[in-house]
């Protein structure tokens, strides 16, 4: 099979054995795998891929068909459309999947959108749903909201009720991300539109004394993102004023079990408002594999809506 493959910092495209499921496990041929920002620091050596994960194949979902069942492996047929978060190695021709972590296509979803739904929508319903425990009625904002993770929160928030705000940069894309069920703002002064119960953060430590003072009593913080910084200043007694929390959260590292009931919980109550139609995957463009290189490129420019594509 043929890769994305990282060597010293470059993003080649290369040739690899071809890789045989083993028990419980299930080869996929690969139709789509969404860029994320992982990625990005991968190939900077800045986010190695876990222990039993390819090191230098990047790609943490990806949509496709299974094409081979490893021992015991029983859940999908072969030919079945199915999606899937991996620990790396999606950027590629075939990858191996336990085939407890995927989850089937709604056929409601294309390749391009399917190869970018796993990742964005695990880490949000896990962050807002699952962690922070957004309830209907509740008042969410969400911090860098044009992203892939971003357009998915936004969405999850508002089929489920919440009153969802959003900032968004750049001007040019916030009349789009308006119709996905938020309302826009710029990220400047975004703590007096408050008060919120939830704030998903994806930006990082610049926001963190601004969240906290914009939440409400009880409010939370999840924090998923932190490409504008780690580390920030945490006034800790207006966080006991409040009776709020701060959680942050990564979904790659998790162990098997874990990452099962994620997909467990999105197969469950997400897939069913693809299928209706409530929630969509925003796609700023696809990419053929061999051209990974531009898509890389494409990513770290910014000013995208939505998810970035590799089709093998």
């Amino acid at each position: 099979m043929k890769a994305a493959t990282i060597r010293d910092g470059r993003l080649l495209f290369e040739e690899h054995q071809d890789p045989e499921p083993g028990a419980g496990e299930v080869l996929v041929r690969v139709r789509a795998a969404g860029l994320n920002g992982a990625d990005i620091l991968q190939r900077r050596g800045l986010y190695p891929a876990p222990p039993g994960a390819p090191q230098d194949i990047p790609g943490m979902e990806l949509a496709g068909e299974v094409a081979l069942l490893g021992h015991g492996a029983t859940r999908f047929a072969p030919g079945a459309r199915v999606m899937a978060v991996v620990g790396g190695g999606a950027q590629a021709e075939l990858a191996v999947v336990h085939e407890r972590l995927l989850m089937p296509v709604p056929d409601q979803l294309d390749w391009p959108a399917a190869g970018g739904f796993p990742e964005v929508f695990t880490v949000a319903h896990d962050a807002l749903i699952t962690q922070a425990a957004l309830a209907p009625g509740e008042r969410l904002l969400v911090h860098g909201a044009a992203g892939g993770v971003g357009t998915a929160a936004i969405q999850l928030g508002h089929a489920l009720g919440a009153r969802v705000t959003a900032t968004v940069r750049n001007a040019e894309l916030r009349e789009q991300v308006a119709a996905l069920g938020t309302t826009v703002i710029a990220p400047e002064g975004f703590g007096e539109h408050g008060p919120f119960d939830v704030i998903l953060e994806l930006v990082g430590a610049p926001n963190l004394a601004e969240n906290v003072n914009a939440l409400a009593t009880g409010g939370r913080i999840a924090v998923i993102g932190i490409g504008a910084g780690a580390k920030g200043d945490l006034h800790l007694g207006a966080l006991m004023g409040k009776r709020a929390r701060v959680m942050g959260s990564t979904l790659r590292a998790r162990p098997l079990e874990e990452k099962a009931l994620a997909a467990r919980l999105v197969e469950r109550h997400v897939l069913p408002q693809v299928e209706s139609g409530a929630l969509r995957v925003p796609v700023a463009a696809t990419y053929p594999l061999a051209e990974a290189e531009a898509a890389y490129e494409r990513f770290a420019a910014g000013g995208k809506l939505g998810k970035i594509v590799l089709l093998p």
